[in-house]
């Protein structure tokens, strides 16, 4: 149940599958800069690939999830999960990500936790060769991979915003649309209740106007039609 809410929700933030997006192309850049690694990743976990919103210094965007060193960390969210040489690591050894591209022999990353407790993946640093980060190194990536998460909660907050805006818009429309209908029929009508006034007035029975009445009843019903809608 706990990993059915974690996918709730990442799914909930719609970014799986974008495009590219310079905020986040810049933190891989730094992270990488910072702790001296050729590949930085933005990787979010999903239910069966590790999938790279921004990918520095990698050719892909995916990976199976079954091969994910970021599965590791989200597992233990509360420290940054260093593998300094995962040849050297059982858990790792036979990795096809280790014995193939890229060659993953050093591996860091800080949790993206979002502000539910959820792990949303993580941001990663990796080299092909073995290494180790200074603690300054480590707080930094910690820090950068907050940032990660709060640039992802603020465009789910900014895509809500416009959608509000967007109904509310549509409302207003629709308030308008009433007013214009009933502003113009109630003219209409009132210009044929003067006519049959003055009809009347002037000697001439009018005996029957069922079609009047049939058109004032039909520009009630559109106008009931778009009052629901309210």
């Amino acid at each position: 149940m706990a990993e059915q809410e974690r996918l709730n929700a990442l799914k909930g933030y719609d970014i799986l599958d974008t495009l590219h997006e310079k905020e986040y192309d810049d933190i891989t850049e730094l992270a990488s800069e910072i702790c001296q690694t050729p590949i930085s990743l933005i990787s979010l976990v999903d239910d069966s690939r590790q999938w790279f919103k921004s990918n520095f210094g990698l050719s892909v965007r995916e990976t199976p999830r079954e091969y994910a060193f970021c599965t590791h960390t989200i597992q233990n969210p509360s420290q940054v999960f260093i593998v300094p040489d995962s040849r050297d690591d059982i858990r790792f050894s036979a990795n096809p990500l280790v014995t193939g591209y890229p060659n993953v022999i050093f591996y860091a990353g800080a949790p993206l936790i979002d502000s539910r407790g959820f792990a949303l993946g993580s941001l990663c640093v990796i080299d092909n060769q073995p290494r180790e980060l200074t603690e300054k190194q480590i707080s930094a990536l910690q820090v950068l991979a907050r940032h990660v998460v709060n640039l992802i909660e603020l465009k789910k907050a900014d895509r809500a915003m416009k959608a509000m805006h967007k109904a509310l818009t549509e409302r207003n429309n629709d308030i308008e649309r009433v007013h214009l209908l009933m502003r113009d029929r109630f003219c209409q009508d009132l210009e044929v209740a003067v006519g049959t006034l003055q009809n009347e007035n002037s000697g001439t029975l009018v005996a029957n106007n069922t079609h009047k009445l049939t058109e004032i009843s039909l520009t009630l019903k559109e106008m009931r039609t778009l009052l629901e809608k309210l």
